[in-house]
């Protein structure tokens, strides 16, 4: 039994969910269905980031790299975010939803459907669940280099190009989890983690419980933030 100080828990938790498919082939299953129980892990973990206090939750939902997979596990996916945001999770937990992403490449149901959500919760504020979706870094951070080519190069700071970035609506993440086993970022969230704590657990997302939840927290709190401080100064609160 992992025990956790709650006075400590991250702000912000950002999640790569990894092992869908792989999931679905070990039980000899579509893979499909992998992303389907993931879908259930998200619930679960949504509901129990709540209860912990985390205020914001963004989850690696599709990639813009994702595209290229087949076209019916595309569709599927894409069914599988209409399906789920279709759940009241979001109202039952006073959780707000927002979606960061190319959202230009969704189908317009989609499209629909997530600024349906985001309207319809936006009042709540126990917590903020962030879906990346047709989300990569190096588009996030292209996009706001577009933005940004009129400016002086004096004028471009680094909160300047933070406030350009899909996600300048909340802080970076404290922590950054990623599940099944790969020890890799993917394209995800590469500025806004720069001082991110990582933890990587070879436990497929569908099979992601709870105190899986509580063990990676555990670990974030046993270490020592530093910013590029020693040990000293952050001792001294220099």
């Amino acid at each position: 039994m992992v025990t956790i100080d709650k006075t400590r828990i991250p702000q912000h938790i950002a999640i790569i969910m990894d092992g869908n498919g792989r999931w679905a082939n070990e039980q000899g299953l579509p893979r499909n269905m992998g992303h389907q129980a993931g879908v259930e892990t998200v619930r679960r973990i949504t509901s129990e980031c709540v209860h912990l206090g985390v205020k914001y939750l963004t989850l690696y939902t599709f990639s813009t790299e994702n595209w290229n997979r087949p076209a019916d596990e595309v569709a599927a996916l894409m069914g599988l975010v209409l399906s789920s945001l279709e759940d009241e999770i979001f109202m039952k937990n006073n959780v707000r939803f927002r979606v960061i992403g190319d959202m230009n490449r969704l189908p317009e149901a989609v499209r629909d459907k997530l600024r349906e959500t985001e309207e319809h919760t936006a009042a709540n504020d126990a917590m903020t669940m962030v879906v990346a979706l047709s989300y990569s870094s190096r588009w996030e951070i292209t996009e706001a280099v577009r933005s940004l080519a009129g400016c002086k190069p004096e004028e471009i700071t680094e909160e300047v190009v933070s406030q350009h970035l899909a996600t300048n609506f909340m802080p970076d993440p404290d922590l950054l989890i990623r599940t099944g086993g790969e020890l890799r970022i993917s394209n995800y969230l590469l500025w806004q983690i720069a001082y991110s704590e990582l933890y990587f657990c070879d436990t497929y997302w569908p099979d992601f419980k709870e105190a899986d939840l509580h063990k990676a927290i555990a670990s974030y709190q046993s270490r020592q933030r530093r910013f590029g401080k020693t040990e000293a100064q952050v001792e001294e609160g220099a």
